[in-house]
């Protein structure tokens, strides 16, 4: 990574030197890669969903629990695999939010390239909904005929109206909708691209996991892709009533791909997230290490924040 000039850098701490989670070899659906996972802390567990591919290379997603967010027990069958015209190549990257007593996962889906969509048209952002964590109801995609993933419903909404990041390559969007069905182009508006100025984020960028709600605003984590497709982690401040005004964003990134399985891998070179919760004090960045494995960092909320108030 190449250093820049600003008054405080920052890196989130590796809770070890291994993964947290790896592919399971006596398991045909995720024998191969298991990696990112949305992890949410509720009812005093830790409850993560990953996405995980084996022996048909379809990806689907799996669920665990843990009481510590290191050590973590699987359910033995997935809880989410193909089922519609939009995912039958697979679903992935899911993003769990808790809102007005629900769960609400945003997923991938991913379907053969359809004529007349434009490129990558066969990525859906999906959204679900579920009482348990386990059973999940679907309620379809936001959109549809474009490159659209990196989705995420925001955990509160704006006058009375759901509101989600999406990612239109290479920039980062918001969207707001009455009913989660509905996502009328008119409510929606780009929120940032990458800086032609910031090297690590030369070819697009999209958010990770849900914002943290903080007095100074959202804290809002996001990867970027740059030209090398190496896959770096940042993070930005977000008007707390207005979420698509950036109040800070620091050139540097938080965490880059430094250890060997982060480094070679399915896809080499990547550090992806699709969580950033708070528990306590403490903010844990679950992400998916070179497409393979799931790894875990870590900082402290007033850190982070510091860091990028002072940038």
């Amino acid at each position: 990574m190449l250093p820049t000039n600003n008054k405080l850098r920052y890196q989130l701490t590796r809770h070890a030197t291994v993964p947290i989670l790896s592919p399971n070899i006596d398991s045909d659906w995720e024998c191969y890669n298991v990696f990112n996972p949305s992890v949410i802390f509720h009812g005093g567990i830790f409850h993560m969903h990953y996405r995980a591919q084996g022996l048909d290379w379809i990806s689907r997603i799996g669920y665990a629990v843990s009481t510590d967010g290191v050590n973590w027990n699987r359910l033995r069958l997935p809880v989410m695999i193909p089922e519609n015209e939009f995912e039958t190549k697979g679903v992935e990257d899911p993003r769990v939010t808790y809102l007005d007593g629900r769960f609400y996962m945003a997923y991938t889906g991913n379907a053969p390239y359809r004529e007349g969509t434009e490129y990558f048209g066969n990525i859906y952002p999906m959204l679900a909904v579920s009482d348990n964590l386990i059973t999940w109801k679907r309620i379809g995609p936001m959109v549809r005929g474009e490159d659209n993933k990196d989705h995420l419903l925001f955990p509160r909404k704006f006058n009375g109206r759901y509101c989600a990041f999406h990612r239109r390559r290479p920039d980062a969007w918001i969207a707001f909708s009455d009913d989660l069905l509905t996502w009328h182009p008119q409510d929606m508006q780009l929120v940032c691209g990458s800086r032609e100025h910031v090297p690590w984020e030369g070819k697009y960028i999209g958010f990770n996991g849900v914002p943290i709600e903080t007095d100074a605003g959202w804290l809002a984590f996001y990867h970027a892709a740059d030209m090398h497709h190496v896959y770096r982690l940042g993070v930005m401040l977000l008007d707390r009533n207005e979420p698509w005004r950036v109040l800070a964003r620091p050139r540097d990134p938080i965490f880059w791909p430094e250890m060997a399985w982060e480094v070679r891998g399915d896809v080499p070179n990547v550090t992806f997230s699709n969580c950033n919760l708070l528990v306590e004090d403490t903010v844990y960045v679950y992400y998916g290490a070179a497409d393979h494995v799931i790894g875990l960092a870590k900082g402290k909320l007033n850190e982070l924040l510091d860091f990028v108030v002072q940038n």
